[in-house]
């Protein structure tokens, strides 16, 4: 099938289901061990997990509408791009930050400075996760290179981000939320080491992704 018949017989909505067998399989399991980490070691509310999760949600539909549009204006060269690895770097210096967050984070600093910096690192995961290699992102990558419009592409990569955002993690993301606060409940030393082991797995799984690049 040549690339005019492919960008013809796809529609937005098998772009969207597209991105919804994305979600739904392989992105728990590729993105648990980051977000439940950091989840596990911000140790923050309930309302806190939520929005966390929905910065990363966020992160990812950015990213895919980025690469809609990247892969419409470059044609093939990301698709290639990706698959030569280096959407390791990006991922390994996102959970590194994470984890360094985690480390270097005061209880006395101002809530609302914490709260904004706080923000910077789910969305970053969500965004660089977002460019690890599968034959669901390949095929948007195709879809959107035989599109022949960079806006279309943009509208490809949106449609195939909210279908990945339909992902169980949604879910468990919040009970690990809980679960993180019923062990910390009156063990304010807990609280320290879970944060501090939270981080050091950040750390170890973002050198991880660097290393796989080199």
């Amino acid at each position: 099938m040549d690339e005019w018949q492919l960008s013809q017989q796809t529609t937005l909505f098998t772009v969207w289901l597209l991105g919804a067998s994305l979600g739904l399989t392989a992105c728990t399991a590729t993105c648990l061990p980051f977000m439940g980490t950091w989840i596990l070691g911000r140790g923050g509310s309930q309302l806190q997990a939520l929005r966390d999760t929905s910065l990363f949600v966020s992160g990812r539909i950015l990213a895919y509408t980025m690469l809609g549009a990247l892969a419409a204006a470059a044609g093939t060269w990301l698709s290639r791009a990706l698959q030569g690895g280096s959407g390791n770097l990006f991922i390994g210096a996102a959970s590194i930050a994470a984890g360094l967050w985690l480390l270097r984070k005061q209880t006395h600093a101002p809530c609302g400075v914490s709260k904004r910096a706080g923000s910077a690192p789910p969305l970053l995961l969500g965004f660089s996760l977002s460019l690890t290699p599968c034959a669901p992102l390949a095929s948007l990558l195709a879809v959107c290179a035989a599109a022949g419009s960079v806006q279309l592409g943009m509208a490809n990569g949106v449609m195939f981000g909210l279908g990945a955002a339909l992902t169980p993690l949604l879910i468990l993301l919040p009970l690990i939320s809980l679960l993180g606060k019923q062990l910390r409940e009156n063990r304010d030393w807990l609280t320290r080491w879970i944060r501090r082991g939270a981080a050091a797995v950040l750390v170890v799984l973002g050198l991880r992704r660097v290393f796989l690049f080199l």
